[in-house]
């Protein structure tokens, strides 16, 4: 009869205008053909597609999975982020024609005016042989992953920069006329702090003794290795693992930043010693 009114069943639930007669397989409300999705099984409306969308689980860029793995507790995320500063300052020291370099590399008889290059030459490695960085980004890849997740990021991160600047230092009281680029000071330090604390934990350190000593003496051996900037990190990295080891506990942890930052002190005013002698002799 044209006075019956239309039975709601039979509309869409989104548009009452249009007449339907089609059922969303989950809900089991009306659709028309415009809120129709095709199931595997029957039609979905908009609002089922939405909740299922939901529920399925995001999958992650290969991107994404990697820096999550390294961000990672426990993961060696400042080893990996020192080795690609590293790298990229090593990139731009071949495209730059020797502004980075000359920004960065560490030389006592200008340190005075640029003290940053004291740590920014950690960053920077010779162009003209890339086994320089090579064996210093190796050796820090190999030690890092293994003090890193022991002592924890920011000790290792202390530890790192410390020795580079104990490394520095020496370059400057030991061979002011020289100069000083690359991160073995640092790479020493982690030798050191490693051997403190293998010692501490009644490891066997035969083996790294061995290595230090190989290393040492190519520095004394080989013209053009500093190996002021050896024996500075060695000792620096070696005192900061001893502060660790003695300040181990949860309740000496101020104690351990406060000696951490008495060593960093003395560094500087080592450092600013050694820069006055320097310019007025």
């Amino acid at each position: 009869m044209s006075g019956a009114q239309p039975d709601p069943q039979n509309h869409c639930y989104r548009h009452p205008d249009r007449e339907s007669y089609i059922l969303c397989q989950r809900c089991g409300r009306t659709i028309c053909p415009a809120c129709q999705t095709q199931a595997p099984v029957g039609f979905h409306c908009p609002e089922c597609i939405r909740e299922g969308r939901a529920r399925v689980p995001r999958t992650k860029s290969r991107l994404a999975t990697s820096v999550g793995r390294i961000a990672a507790p426990g993961s060696p995320a400042v080893t990996y982020s020192i080795i690609s500063v590293t790298a990229l300052v090593f990139v731009l020291q071949l495209v730059s024609g020797g502004l980075v370099s000359r920004y960065l590399t560490y030389f006592p008889v200008f340190t005075a005016r640029e003290p940053w290059t004291m740590i920014t030459s950690l960053f920077v490695h010779s162009t003209s042989s890339f086994l320089h960085i090579l064996f210093n980004m190796f050796s820090l890849f190999i030690f890092g992953r293994i003090l890193e997740p022991m002592i924890g990021r920011w000790r290792f991160l202390a530890l790192y920069l410390l020795s580079g600047l104990g490394g520095s230092l020496a370059v400057l009281l030991l061979n002011p006329a020289g100069g000083v680029l690359g991160a073995s000071g640092a790479i020493f330090g982690l030798f050191g702090a490693f051997f403190v604390i293998q010692r501490g934990l009644g490891g066997n350190s035969g083996q790294l003794v061995v290595l230090i000593v190989i290393n040492l003496s190519i520095g004394f051996l080989v013209p053009g290795i500093s190996w002021q900037a050896h024996v500075g990190g060695l000792v620096v990295g070696a005192l900061v693992a001893f502060v660790y080891m003695r300040t181990r506990l949860a309740r000496q942890k101020n104690r351990q930043l406060l000696f951490l930052a008495a060593i960093a002190a003395g560094l500087t005013v080592l450092s600013y010693v050694g820069f006055t002698t320097a310019f007025l002799a």
